[in-house]
């Protein structure tokens, strides 16, 4: 299944600059680069004069149950700080009367079960889900439900841990623009052993595998591609060890992704723009200051981007 066809892989345009950005080291016969942001900056979607709303992506992200909504509304606020020009809430019934009152730009619709979730959904560019889903089947049926939507998927927390032991089915909803956002445990539970041969070949090769995007959080976070590149994030930030962080980091890629930025660019751009981020607010962060820092991180690499 090939849901956006020659929207990854390929850096078209690529200039010198953002080829040689990044400092590279080999590990085996495999280029890592260093995540730089002159390799992606100028890949970042920013809108025209004539762009509206529609025209800057649609963002769908899937809610847990009534007392599990604020991992969610973290990831829907991220995505349209991102520049989303419209990001939706899709949560079980009984969420809905919890989660509207905590948004305003964000809008809100229920869905009764997993084909309610595909039919909503379909209309989306990305969907985000895996936060406070539910380790539950009904989580593995909403997420092969949105696997025909056409949307790219960004599946992270319970999306992914749900699959423990059941990774086929999984790799049947993916393809190559979707993008997995495991930390450690996550991962191993999907790709069990794995890691013992170290943090760089372990998430090449579970690209591979999955045909996916992978983005392996951490302190120097590791991000790989299916067609074999990955970068290393080194501008990570201690005050990103906070609850709810991920959620943003999930909804950041999403927002980025739903503005068709290549997946494996867009995930490489939010996770430097999320350390960024924290970086610039320091000490006492809690995930949702991100939403405030977040418009300094980006005017800086639209200014440098925009240099005459």
């Amino acid at each position: 299944m090939q849901r956006r066809s020659g929207a990854n892989g390929t850096q078209q345009g690529c200039s010198k600059q953002a080829i040689f950005a990044g400092w590279r080291r080999i590990i085996g016969t495999r280029m890592i680069e260093t995540n730089d942001p002159a390799i992606w900056r100028n890949f970042l979607p920013w809108p025209g004069a004539e762009t509206h709303k529609h025209a800057r992506g649609r963002l769908a992200v899937v809610s847990g149950k009534a007392h599990h909504t604020g991992a969610a509304r973290l990831a829907a606020h991220a995505g349209l700080r991102m520049g989303a020009g419209v990001v939706r809430i899709l949560c079980p019934p009984d969420a809905a009367s919890v989660i509207a009152p905590a948004v305003q730009a964000v809008m809100l619709t229920p869905f009764s079960s997993p084909e309610n979730l595909g039919r909503e959904a379909a209309g989306s560019d990305a969907v985000v889900i895996g936060p406070a889903a539910g380790l539950d089947d009904a989580t593995i049926a909403n997420i092969q439900a949105l696997g025909s939507t056409g949307a790219v998927l960004v599946i992270d927390a319970d999306g992914l841990s749900v699959f423990k032991g059941r990774t086929a089915e999984l790799f049947a909803v993916l393809d190559r623009d979707d993008i997995l956002t495991p930390h450690e445990g996550e991962f191993e539970r999907l790709f069990p052993g794995l890691l013992a041969q170290g943090r760089e070949t372990a998430v090449q090769d579970a690209a591979r595998e999955a045909q996916a995007t992978i983005v392996l959080k951490g302190a120097q976070t590791l991000i790989a591609s299916s067609d074999g590149r990955i970068r290393r994030n080194e501008n990570g930030s201690p005050w990103l060890a906070t609850a709810g962080t991920g959620d943003v980091l999930a909804g950041m890629i999403g927002g980025l992704a739903a503005q068709r930025m290549d997946s494996f660019d867009a995930a490489c751009a939010a996770v430097w723009l999320h350390s960024d981020a924290a970086k610039r607010f320091g000490p006492g962060l809690t995930s949702d200051d991100l939403y405030d820092v977040l418009p300094k991180a980006l005017f800086e690499q639209w200014s440098i981007g925009n240099q005459k």
